[in-house]
């Protein structure tokens, strides 16, 4: 009982912290203005390349794939990073990572707890994404025929799935002291092409494939899309053998794995730190 006192109390801290910093830089209503107005304007970019390229048939179900692809992988971006990124604000900005090891807290517990608050400010931008999609560019979802169980199971698995990965990067974190400001994005831009997030794995050269098909987001993101618009996402090709069923084994199986060597990756990472000294050490030393 008493461990898990100290993991909840190092988890609920660090969001309340979490949200501290990222929402203290404006008011409320700015602050809303811009989680709402940020997300619209990326994918304003992917809306008009893909007007330009069909000739504006928004009605196709590629589309569809695209858009909620594109919506969806900014929980990769915000929880990956929000999570790896707590390393570097705490050790590069704030210079308390050194005091966080002599507190009496769970380090793992503390750096989830860092990215909920980037999972919250995610989560709206990712549904004025998808309304702003049914409103305005006839994205084909009828919420009567939404598999809802499905949606927040996969939805569920897939953020854990993605707060490990980013437990993984913020143990790389720690033994890189020199100029890691970028890692998490570039890691999340990598991501992106391999994912399935906006064209299918068939588009990609056959001695990559393989590599989409190792990672856990692309069967997250698939089964997203099967619960929101069911046969749509079906008609194509990448996954198309595989039933929902099928689908959630292989993300929770992946997911354990990537737990699994989360947990010794970010333990050796941070024993090693501490062997070297480097957990306070900054950039420009």
């Amino acid at each position: 009982m008493a461990r898990l006192a100290v993991l909840w109390r190092s988890f609920k801290t660090a969001a309340w912290l979490g949200w501290q910093i990222e929402s203290n830089w404006t008011d409320p209503f700015l602050f809303a203005l811009y989680s709402a107005i940020k997300p619209l304007a990326g994918t304003a970019i992917l809306v008009v390349m893909y007007g330009i390229i069909s000739h504006n048939a928004f009605e196709n179900p590629i589309f569809a794939y695209i858009y909620l692809g594109n919506a969806f992988y900014m929980y990769v971006g915000g929880v990956l990073n929000g999570i790896s990124w707590a390393i570097i604000d705490d050790r590069e900005h704030y210079k308390t990572l050194k005091y966080l090891y002599v507190a009496p807290i769970h380090m793992p517990a503390y750096l989830f707890g860092r990215g909920v608050a980037q999972f919250l400010i995610t989560s709206v931008a990712v549904a004025v994404t998808i309304a702003a999609g049914v409103v305005f560019l006839r994205l084909n979802i009828v919420w009567a025929e939404v598999n809802w169980p499905l949606f927040f199971g996969a939805l569920l698995l897939g953020v854990l799935m993605l707060a490990l990965m980013g437990l993984f990067l913020a143990g790389i974190l720690l033994l890189l002291v020199h100029h890691s400001w970028f890692i998490g994005e570039a890691v999340g831009s990598a991501l992106y092409l391999f994912s399935g997030a906006i064209f299918p794995l068939e588009v990609l050269p056959a001695w990559l494939r393989p590599l989409g098909y190792a990672m856990p987001i692309t069967y997250w993101l698939e089964l997203l899309r099967r619960a929101l618009v069911g046969s749509v996402a079906q008609a194509f090709p990448t996954l198309q053998g595989y039933s929902e069923s099928q689908l959630l084994l292989i993300l929770l199986g992946l997911t354990a794995l990537f737990g699994l060597l989360s947990a010794v990756t970010f333990g050796l990472c941070e024993w090693r730190a501490k062997q070297l000294g480097v957990i306070d050490r900054v950039t420009n030393y």
